[in-house]
């Protein structure tokens, strides 16, 4: 008589591995399949097994942590909220909700601050809600609005090639933005948007009045709103010159999200729930390599 023996355990550990590979591999269940002799319909079952799963984060408690914070959103009003240690590149909270509300992130930074993170800085693209939690919950956290938000939104709103002599030497000024990297840059720079701000003082106040709604309205207002974008942001807009360890942008954030992305699309035709978990799959293996 014949016996034979499997091990249950080590054969869920071998499929885990071709499961990792599907997540944060961007390997298609095709070509899954002929690596590992499973049929793609196999596969996908065990997988779809595995996605029913919620893995657990673990925190790393650590001191002077530079946070990187951001939201992305996906199709069907899912946004992933992101809270990234930038020193050891490594999410350290996400949340999946459908947008980004104050009293969640303040929640999702008091559980930070209760499990041992000590916040030295956060950096933010300034969004009002996320802005509010952080001054509420780490009043001692050093907040540095991200420069290449500031500068991205005021040249859509500029244009390429604006109309006004203001609006194209204000573009300039906007151009010069992210390559201030000392003091004496900086100095040069807010000289630049003081002078400039002094000639075309009367410019920004132009109103015109709408007879229809009997309002008056700012004549220049894509040129104002660059300039008060600028002018909200300034206090926060260069504590990286003083601490190196401030990034002054998230886009480490977006170049992570763009390539969560890139692997969600890989694998279209998730349910929503699946989708959730999938990220979740993603965030927890990639948190592996940090």
């Amino acid at each position: 008589m014949l016996f034979t023996y499997s091990n249950p355990s080590v054969s869920d550990q071998n499929r885990k591995v071709w499961f990792k590979e599907w997540i944060i591999g961007r390997q298609t269940l095709k070509q899954l399949s002929k690596r590992s002799n499973y049929s793609e319909r196999t596969l996908l079952r065990y997988f779809h097994n595995y996605l029913k799963e919620v893995p657990v984060l673990s925190v790393r408690p650590s001191e002077k942590v530079n946070l990187l914070i951001d939201g992305t959103y996906f199709s069907n009003d899912l946004c992933l909220v992101l809270y990234r240690d930038n020193k050891i590149k490594y999410t350290q909270l996400y949340r999946l909700t459908d947008g980004e509300w104050y009293e969640e992130i303040k929640e999702d930074l008091e559980n930070l601050l209760a499990l041992g993170i000590q916040i030295e800085s956060i950096t933010c693209d300034g969004h009002k809600a996320m802005l509010k939690a952080i001054r509420k919950v780490c009043r001692q956290a050093v907040i540095q609005r991200c420069v290449v938000h500031v500068q991205r939104m005021c040249r859509i709103w500029l244009t390429m090639h604006p109309k006004s002599i203001p609006g194209q030497e204000l573009k300039q000024l906007v151009i010069k933005l992210h390559a201030i990297q000392d003091r004496q840059q900086w100095g040069y720079w807010i000289v630049g948007l003081v002078d400039w701000h002094k000639r075309h003082e009367a410019f920004l106040k132009e109103r015109s009045y709408n007879k229809t709604t009997g309002r008056y309205w700012y004549k220049h207002k894509m040129v104002r709103r660059s300039f008060m974008v600028i002018k909200k942001a300034l206090p926060d807009l260069f504590h990286y010159l003083d601490n190196p360890n401030i990034p002054k942008s998230t886009n480490g954030l977006e170049s992570f999200f763009g390539h969560l992305k890139s692997h969600v699309r890989v694998h279209r035709g998730l349910s929503k729930e699946h989708r959730k978990n999938f990220i979740r799959w993603y965030l927890y293996y990639k948190n592996e390599f940090s």
